[in-house]
């Protein structure tokens, strides 16, 4: 029997790492996660996540034929192989991921930012197996994007191109701070965090009575937000539709840029359905230029299960290999 082609999928975040191996097809036949934050340099991170790597490799019965390593995480950058000042990770400046992960093989390590990753995830694995021109909206703890023009993956002079979520929405009235060291910057109102900055905000200044109110604000989160509004809160509702409203506003800006055929929205706060979509496209196509309106789709991923990450990371390893 021939063996059978997989690649490694990679997700580095803050506080956990989860990797795979994947076939061509986007079937994982193995996978793993260990914790991020408890290694202080980058190298002791690596040696460890390699290893445990290969020792969920031995678990695979069939035999196989490992193509090389894709990663998706903040602040990644395809052009150097770096993950460069992010502010997620416990390592701090420019880090030579690929060079430090070539230590200990010598196969292709593809590195990114991890919305790229989805992007490129989507075009192999998801809705726009079919598409040229789409943009990739990751809605978590962040806000990422990825931006794909003509069938390739947009990155720019220096491998940080589409970085909409730190772009200012309230440059002068704002004092909404992030994590950027900027202030109202898009991610600070658009992400699972900004949701709940958007509702604590609303709570405040209503005298509306909420179950809310017995919570601190570190035991409120947007799952919290999510399952009251479904439940018909009103204050939970109207943080849905300001947020939508905000995204909404700034997709129609992104449109504009690159007309693609289909935006994506992909992560936690896309699962929010209609809640987060209804406005969202309300409120897009009312701030779109005539010559747009009504011919873009707003559009949730179909890779948005637990292994999306994983599989956007290991279809870099293909889209290497193709291109």
């Amino acid at each position: 029997m021939a063996k059978k082609n997989l690649a490694v999928g990679i997700d580095i975040g803050g506080t956990n790492t989860v990797f795979g191996f994947v076939d061509r097809e986007g079937n994982i036949v193995a996978e793993g996660r260990m914790t991020t934050c408890n290694y202080e340099k980058a190298e002791g991170y690596i040696a460890a996540l390699y290893e445990k790597i290969m020792l969920t490799g031995k678990e695979i019965k069939q035999g196989f034929e490992l193509k090389g390593f894709g990663i998706g995480a903040p602040m990644g950058n395809i052009n150097k192989g770096t993950i460069e000042y992010s502010a997620a990770l416990p390592w701090k400046g420019v880090i030579p991921l690929s060079d430090i992960f070539h230590a200990h093989t010598k196969l292709p390590v593809i590195v990114t930012n991890d919305a790229n990753a989805a992007a490129v995830g989507e075009m192999i694995y998801g809705g726009a197996k079919k598409m040229k021109d789409f943009v990739v909206i990751t809605l978590g703890t962040g806000l990422g994007s990825g931006f794909v023009v003509d069938g390739k993956l947009m990155y720019g002079h220096d491998g940080f191109a589409g970085e909409i979520g730190h772009t200012p929405v309230r440059p002068e009235s704002s004092d909404r701070e992030c994590g950027c060291g900027k202030k109202g910057c898009l991610e600070t109102y658009v992400s699972a965090t900004g949701l709940k900055r958007t509702f604590i905000k609303i709570l405040a200044d209503s005298r509306q009575p909420s179950e809310f109110r017995k919570y601190s604000f570190d035991a409120i989160n947007a799952e919290m937000i999510f399952n009251a509004a479904k439940k018909g809160d009103k204050l939970a509702i109207r943080a849905f539709e300001k947020t939508g409203k905000i995204l909404g506003y700034k997709l129609a800006e992104v449109i504009s840029h690159t007309s693609p055929e289909a935006i994506f929205l992909f992560g936690g706060l896309a699962m929010a359905k209609d809640l987060i979509f209804k406005p969202a496209k309300k409120y897009m196509e009312e701030y779109l230029l005539s010559i747009y309106q009504n011919k873009v789709k707003l559009l949730p991923s179909k890779l948005n299960t637990k292994n999306a990450a994983v599989l956007g990371a290991s279809s870099l390893v293909w889209s290497n290999i193709e291109s």
